[in-house]
């Protein structure tokens, strides 16, 4: 049997073997911990990472998918999980262990799924896999550059990010009508951000929704008109920035000066 490519699901299956194991070898750099691959598809991919001495498990949410790889996989069967993702509990999947995250994601949910990695940081040292051009270059943007934003932020705020290398169209079918790229994310040294790190997140998606706009303008939005703070709050030079001209370190400094007039 063959698994039709479904439109709904986002699925474009990648075809060419090289690329297939050179993504899976990616994993490669985070050795000797456990492996879940997100949307094996026909198992392009999981053919490569089988070989490797870790345990495997692969999630699917497509059911003519999971049918084909018990079908053409059965020394995963065990460990095909035909379920989303997105709704599952991480904590059980090997026991409480750490694991690498990696996968040729549907492009249309690869942002959730790297909000779920971050909400899960403590078990995913390491993400790997293929995602749209766009969104990869979003999320490995430096401050100042036009694609940095929120994921940028928030993932390099936890995580390194390593662009790896682009792939063409034509090695997908269907073709998708964008570039992808793979990349690689391993957990950085902090434990801790220094700030409350749910106020952290409010304050980073406030200015990115209105990033054109400088902080003095767009932070006012966090208050409402009987906490908004005073003109010495405003008058603060960080507050003459721009979102994408701000480090993590100084996006930290700001979430502790809105700390400080909310409490």
């Amino acid at each position: 049997m063959k698994v039709t490519p479904k439109k709904f699901l986002g699925q474009h299956f990648l075809t060419d073997l090289n690329i297939a194991k050179d993504i899976a070898d990616t994993v490669d750099a985070c050795p000797d911990i456990p492996v879940l691959e997100v949307g094996p598809g026909m198992g392009v991919m999981t053919q490569f990472l089988m070989p490797k001495p870790r345990e495997i498990k692969v999630v699917e949410i497509d059911r003519e998918s999971v049918e084909y790889l018990h079908e053409n996989f059965p020394k995963l069967d065990n460990n095909i999980i035909g379920e989303d993702f997105l709704r599952m509990d991480l904590e059980k999947l090997f026991d409480g262990r750490q694991f690498v995250l990696t996968g040729n994601y549907p492009y249309d949910i690869s942002s959730q799924i790297f909000f779920k990695m971050l909400d899960n940081k403590e078990l995913i040292p390491c993400c790997t896999g293929m995602i749209q051009r766009e969104v990869a270059q979003r999320i490995a943007a430096a401050p100042g550059n036009k694609a940095y934003g929120i994921l940028s932020v928030m993932i390099q705020a936890w995580y390194n990010v390593e662009y790896l290398f682009t792939v063409d169209e034509y090695v997908f079918n269907p073709p998708p009508k964008v570039k992808s790229a793979v990349i690689r994310m391993t957990r950085n040294d902090v434990l801790d951000l220094g700030c409350d790190e749910r106020l952290f997140k409010r304050v980073v998606k406030a200015v990115f929704n209105q990033r054109r706009k400088m902080l003095r303008v767009s932070l006012r939005q966090l208050f409402s008109a009987a906490t908004m703070p005073d003109a010495d709050f405003f008058g603060n030079e960080i507050m003459t920035k721009r979102p994408e001209q701000l480090t993590i370190a100084q996006f930290v400094e700001l979430t502790n000066l809105v700390a400080s007039v909310i409490e």
